[in-house]
């Protein structure tokens, strides 16, 4: 097993592009392929030439080598693009195929085509018959193959064909290969095949057909895509078609940032680069921030909480020896411990938050238990640092005698008119930096909106390194609706620098208040990062 290289075809931009609330724009894909090009994976596939005008636009600058990749890198291996269709229609020859002429005219030297193989598609869906469904395969294969395309066949419903009719199922996988077909994939498109019935099936057509690449497609509907993906490789196959964070239609595809470390790392396979694995992290984010997608935080490998630690006795276990309770070291492949402090937290949670300031500071230091305290008591008020680590930083700061704000905000006054239209406030502030005091007045879509701006207009003077930062969420939450109107809210703001980004709080039962202060402790990390005063990630 061991270093045996296993293939990975990644089909995020097609498959993936497939799923509820999934949107790629011609630049997205575009901004994806360069990032991924040189990671060791083997293809991509970017999406069904004639589908659609995003697809066309794109393929058409594959055509013409209009699409800047990043080169080659010397000693790593190349990827490729492949273009994605279907056979040719039933009673139609290749030759007039529109589907296959414009899977030629997408200009890449990989095609993959899905057929059907169970026969209730052929019959009910294509309306043909068995042997039209098996003549259609072989054509449109050889077709593209003579043509000197290099062809993968999907095998669509493979498993539930061959649940039902072994022989014919197996038939239409001969029918590709006759073809001329490089490789056959095998795929549990309805996601509900359990693993043993998956492993028997990869099992059976590598010991009939022996075929150049067996390749494995599994969908999630049943949770086991990844699990099914793992299996089918130790039954004999040697790639892997998925999505990076399990993107696809319905439940979603094999997710690749889970199954890459699992095949890697646990079980040994050649899959990525080193360095490339070591990016995973940032890959898997870098795509759902590209299309403005929900990253799942407690996704394996790649999610914020796959190794972050809250219970007491485990963050002492940990910090003595990470094996206690990380299942791998989180930098193999670009994520890190985060140690979390909340009202449950013990002193082993709270000695390491405040190391990243004062890195000589033990258990017994009566700042810990002091600083635990303070802890203990905001979050009685309703405060809550997992998701607010900014906060925590300024916090822990404090504690220590160390926080000093770069600048303070004076007055404040904001009015809203929502009958005004678009720019519907106004926020006018005074803001003292050093010895100097600024006005500024700003127009904004909102309150909120309109003190961010007066504060970012008025501070980006005095530290440029805030033009840079960006604020990429907003969340408000009531603590106690049986308080109406009047109730508490707690506002979290999330802000990004560069790959860096943090969580800032405020609580009160004025909406505004509550975010004016979760974007002031947003601003002070900002500068204070920049400063050296707070670790940077």
């Amino acid at each position: 097993m061991k270093g045996t290289r296993i293939s990975i075809y990644d089909t995020t931009l097609r498959d993936g592009a497939q799923g509820e609330g999934v949107h790629f724009t011609v630049k997205d894909k575009l901004l994806y392929l360069q990032m991924m090009y040189n990671s060791g994976i083997d293809y991509f596939e970017a999406g069904w030439p004639g589908s659609n005008p995003k697809d066309d636009e794109l393929f058409a600058m594959i055509a013409a080598q209009k699409i800047a990749l990043p080169p080659k890198e010397e000693g790593k291996r190349s990827a490729r693009i492949a273009a994605f269709g279907s056979t040719c229609k039933v009673n139609e020859s290749p030759e007039n195929s529109d589907i296959l002429r414009r899977l030629l005219a997408a200009g890449t030297d990989t095609v993959t085509i899905f057929g059907k193989t169970w026969g209730l598609h052929v019959t009910e869906v294509l309306r043909t018959s068995l042997e039209e469904n098996l003549r259609i395969i072989q054509e449109s294969v050889r077709f593209l193959v003579q043509a000197g395309k290099e062809v993968i066949f999907d095998a669509e419903h493979f498993f539930d064909g061959w649940k039902e009719d072994p022989a014919y199922a197996m038939q239409c996988l001969e029918a590709a290969l006759a073809g001329g077909a490089k490789g056959l994939v095998l795929c549990d498109t309805n996601g509900g095949t359990f693993c043993q019935d998956i492993s028997r099936g990869v099992q059976a057509v590598k010991k009939a057909l022996a075929p150049e690449v067996l390749g494995i497609h599994a969908h999630n509907d049943g949770g086991l895509a990844v699990a099914n993906s793992l299996a089918a490789v130790e039954a004999g196959a040697n790639q892997i078609q998925g999505c990076l964070n399990g993107m696809g239609e319905r439940c979603g595809n094999a997710n690749l940032s889970t199954l890459i470390p699992w095949l890697q790392l646990k079980l040994g396979y050649d899959v990525l680069e080193p360095e490339a694995l070591q990016k995973l992290t940032h890959y898997s984010r870098y795509v759902a921030d590209l299309i403005n997608y929900p990253f799942d935080t407690k996704q394996p490998f790649v999610g914020r909480s796959a190794f972050a630690h809250k219970a007491g006795m485990h963050v002492d276990a940990v910090i003595k020896d990470k094996r206690t309770f990380e299942h791998i070291d989180p930098s193999l492949v670009g994520n890190e411990r985060r140690i979390l402090v909340s009202e449950q937290s013990g002193k082993a949670n709270i000695c390491e938050r405040l190391r990243r300031f004062r890195p000589d500071i033990e258990k017994d230091d009566p700042l810990v238990e002091e600083t635990m305290q303070r802890i203990k008591e905001a979050e009685n008020q309703g405060y809550q640092y997992e998701t607010a680590e900014g906060s925590l930083d300024l916090l822990c700061l404090d504690a220590l005698g160390d926080f000093e704000p770069p600048f303070v905000l004076v007055d404040c006054h904001v009015w809203s008119d929502p009958l005004r239209g678009e720019l519907d406030s106004v926020a006018v502030i005074k803001v003292k930096v050093k010895d100097q005091s600024v006005h500024v007045a700003a127009e904004g879509d909102g309150p909120v909106n309109a003190l961010d701006k007066a504060l970012r207009n008025t501070l980006s003077t005095f530290f440029p390194v805030i033009e840079e930062s960006q604020l990429v969420d907003y969340k408000v939450r009531v603590l106690d609706g049986s308080q109406g109107t009047d109730a508490v809210v707690r506002v979290v703001v999330e802000t990004r620098h560069g790959l860096d980004s943090w969580g800032t709080i405020g609580i009160s039962n004025n909406i505004l208040r509550a975010s004016s202060r979760a974007l002031l402790d947003a601003l002070y990390v900002v500068i204070l990062k920049d400063q050296g005063k707070i670790p940077k990630k």
